[in-house]
């Protein structure tokens, strides 16, 4: 008797009793044979929403973002170490060990991205800030911000079986950032996958609890539970994201629904790139990549190969020919490159989805029924032969409506750029859509039309080839998702995949108050002068602490010995009767680097103490010109305190403003210094 795959709910590991044959049987992709069965029976569905919300909630909002990300870290290189076990479960998948790669390496990789991201681009406080400050009054007392806080709900995965680590990890990466608790519906034919990673997650003791949970099989009673501070992810079938948007919870309770839906991704070689050109080589290799990688289950592989009609018999045969070189059979061989689908189910959804593309318009340059049937005889899996489709007509429904989710794609010409860019527009909307071109015109006046139907748009010529990622990789700095048919939603992308899972609020109020609430020094609240805020460790330190300078008085002689000193002798430091010539300066004027140089000298503590390091300015904005005569005051204060988790010191922001003897504002910028803890 085989076992019933566990979950892992409401702390504890749950495996449901009973016979095996109440619950869904998982083969082995590679020779039929059954693994395991899985059902989510006896799982208590409200103690699940219990857990996530009075555990989990409460743990992970705990920590603020930097620790949320430093646990990612370790999280990430934990699992790595362990990379290997995942590989030998994923075997039985049907995927080989290149394909593994991009999803289990490639899925732990996603959570030191967003270590990163939560560590370098967010706050050490459980508070982000979204935009600059606008000045809502005319004295400036009413001002407003957004700003991003944590939801108080949880995020329920559904993820499709073709990535079960990745998958899972782009998600959760995020999400936990976010501090939002995470319920795991894994797809059921590969979920024994998705099972280990989140056992070795759980066993690694890294994770808050309740920051995660598990459910292998049926996750339907979950949703009674959710409402207006939930979320859910999908991944899958345009049919399956229909159905979970028209949930009650979405529809009534507004529960937040996001889906990355499979579509009928394109590739287009470019008018320039004929044959003998290495832009026609590169798009042979990567047609024949995405056929091949995950025995094309990808929701990013190549489902519509647009090739110009001057090309397209040189591009078929190409194909056909590097197809032959693709080593078919066991992925556990190393020679194999391409291994089976998923289960016999996908196989047949497969074949029947090529066979309604031939019926409808076009028919098969290599692969295809019959020869699939011959591989799964010979090998004993749910093997599929990669499989070229030619439409007879480019304006074939078929081609771009119906998506055989294996190793096929359709050929199909076009004759002009208008007419490309309608083909690319016809999928009604796509993940994302490939260019191979080393025509620059061509490239700016197709990509340009065609974005609006997609999520990403991959560019490759001889330039870029040797470090590009290739067409079906999503990136977790950029954004993966796509318009219409491909769901309307968007994953990762750096910040903005931790945003989704946010609230924005906009404030109100006076400086004072928004310092309070966002933690960073408004202009127009309240500073504290005193002590010479550099000489203050980040302990000592606080939001507001600030100096005010003495004052210098700026010569001419300075500003012809800074010209001469730097070598910048632009005319309106000068020549005064050219400078005053210019509408913008009253004669010659100070350089502005003068101006920031002459305020470090009024601001900084010269001794050795808490201040390590200056390692940057930013948003330096020269306002007033400053003329020979003039006196500049500069005003520092604290705006901003980020103590590092994982360092004896941290960032400190300092707003500076530096004004005349009119108190008129000369030049704004924030000074990046680093500052011992103690």
């Amino acid at each position: 008797m085989t076992e019933i795959l566990s979950s892992y709910v409401a702390g504890d590991w749950h495996t449901p009793s009973g016979s095996p044959d109440s619950a869904r049987a998982v083969h082995d992709a590679t020779n039929g044979q059954v693994l395991h069965h899985v059902s989510s029976a006896g799982i208590d569905f409200a103690a699940v929403n219990e857990h996530a919300r009075g555990t989990g909630i409460s743990e992970l909002q705990k920590l603020t973002f930097h620790q949320r990300g430093v646990i990612l870290k370790k999280l990430g290189a934990y699992l790595m170490e362990r990379a290997k076990d995942y590989h030998e479960i994923s075997f039985s998948t049907g995927t080989t060990k290149r394909d593994g790669f991009v999803d289990i390496e490639g899925g732990i990789g996603t959570l030191f991205t967003y270590s990163g991201v939560a560590r370098r681009q967010m706050p050490n406080s459980t508070v982000h800030l979204d935009g600059g400050v606008e000045r809502l009054s005319k004295s400036g007392t009413f001002v407003g911000r957004h700003i991003l806080t944590s939801r108080q709900g949880l995020a329920v995965q559904v993820n499709a079986f073709n990535f079960p680590v990745w998958g899972m990890l782009e998600k959760f990466g995020p999400m936990f950032v976010a501090g939002i608790p995470v319920v795991v519906k894994p797809a059921t034919d590969t979920a024994h996958l998705t099972r280990a990673v989140v056992a070795d997650m759980i066993e690694s003791g890294l994770l808050p609890a309740g920051a995660i949970q598990l459910i292998a099989g049926d996750v339907t009673p979950l949703f009674d539970h959710l409402a207006e501070q939930d979320a859910i992810a999908f991944t899958g079938s345009a049919a399956t994201a229909k159905h979970l948007g028209g949930l009650e919870c979405v529809r009534d309770r507004g529960t937040r629904f996001f889906a990355e839906a499979d579509s009928l991704n394109f590739s287009l070689l470019g008018p320039d790139a004929g044959p003998g050109t290495e832009e026609f080589d590169l798009f042979v290799s990567g047609v024949v990549a995405e056929m091949t990688i995950k025995a094309g289950q990808k929701c990013t592989a190549i489902r519509r190969t647009f090739v110009p009609e001057q090309h397209k018999e040189a591009v078929a045969e190409a194909l056909v020919a590097k197809l032959e070189t693709q080593g078919v059979g066991d992925p556990r061989e190393k020679s194999t490159r391409l291994g089976p689908v998923v289960s016999d189910k996908q196989r047949t959804d497969v074949l029947d989805a090529i066979d309604e593309i031939t019926s409808a318009g076009a028919h098969v340059l290599t692969g295809g029924r019959e020869a699939s049937d011959e591989l799964a005889q010979n090998l004993g899996g749910a093997y599929v032969a990669a499989t070229i489709l030619q439409a007879d007509d480019p304006w074939v429904d078929a081609v771009h409506d119906i998506e055989a989710f294996g190793p096929v794609t359709s050929l199909i010409s076009y004759s002009s750029t208008e007419e490309a860019v309608r083909l690319a527009a016809r999928g009604r909307g796509s993940l994302v859509g490939s260019v191979v071109t080393h025509d620059a015109g061509f490239a700016s006046e197709f990509v340009r039309q065609v974005a609006p139907w997609h999520g990403r748009i991959l560019v490759l010529d001889r330039d870029d080839a040797e470090e590009s990622t290739g067409h079906g990789s999503p990136l977790p700095t950029l954004i993966h998702g796509g318009p219409g048919r491909a769901g309307g939603g968007e994953e990762m992308g750096g910040l903005r995949g931790i945003t989704h899972f946010m609230q924005r609020t906009a404030i109100q109020a006076s400086p004072d108050m928004l310092t309070a609430i966002g933690g960073e020094w408004v202009a127009g609240a309240e500073r504290q002068l005193g002590q010479h805020p550099f000489t203050k460790t980040l302990a000592d330190l606080r939001v507001g602490d600030a100096l005010e300078s003495e004052r210098r008085t700026v010569t001419l002689e300075d500003i012809s010995h800074f010209a001469e000193f730097t070598g910048d002798t632009f005319y309106a430091h000068t020549d005064e009767e050219a400078a005053a010539a210019n509408p913008f300066f009253p004669g010659r004027v100070a350089h502005g680097y003068l101006i920031v140089s002459f305020a470090a000298g009024l601001f900084v503590q010269p001794d050795p103490g808490p201040v390590l390091a200056n390692y940057g300015l930013e948003g330096l904005t020269f306002i007033t010109p400053v003329s020979p005569g003039d006196s500049l005051k500069v005003t520092l204060t604290a705006k901003r305190i980020t103590p590092r988790e994982t360092d004896e010191y941290g960032e400190v922001r300092w707003d500076a403003e530096v004004v005349n003897q009119n108190d008129e504002p000369v030049a704004k910028y924030d000074v990046l210094t680093l500052v011992t803890k103690e």
